[in-house]
């Protein structure tokens, strides 16, 4: 796409993009943008920040072809990296690159598993913006 700046004090969701990062604050990205993204060929949502989509942003992309990545599975990684250091640092052990990176796996395989499930169980797992992501090599 073109490079393109939003004008001041105005939200950069009307800008055309394959994919949104909304990483500021809760509730900064409403149901019109929401539809302006989906309208402008988004392929995916996938929230920074704790709660930045609205619930009418969420509906939104949730019944159009935008996949969308809440940011309690977005942010999981580090959040988990979190509760691993924390049940180092209270036990007084220190576990070496690979035990963390063993442990990481395995709590992101678990979310992956569980959000396709959920994501299965409302027809969200055969959409078209899915299979137009790139797939990891």
């Amino acid at each position: 796409y073109q490079r393109r700046v939003h004008g001041v004090g105005q939200r950069p969701w009307g800008v055309k993009a394959d994919f949104a990062f909304p990483s500021a604050t809760q509730n900064e990205l409403h149901g019109h943008h929401a539809a302006g993204l989906a309208f402008n060929g988004c392929r995916g949502v996938f929230e920074g920040a704790n709660m930045p989509s609205t619930k009418h942003a969420i509906n939104c992309f949730n019944n159009s072809d935008v996949v969308f990545g809440p940011g309690k599975a977005a942010n999981a990684g580090g959040v988990a990296v979190s509760g691993l250091e924390m049940s180092q640092n209270a036990s007084m052990t220190v576990w070496d690159r690979d035990t963390v990176e063993t442990r990481l796996s395995g709590i992101m395989q678990s979310i992956f598993k569980t959000s396709s499930e959920i994501a299965a169980d409302y027809g969200k797992l055969a959409t078209s913006s899915l299979a137009r992501m790139p797939q990891a090599s």
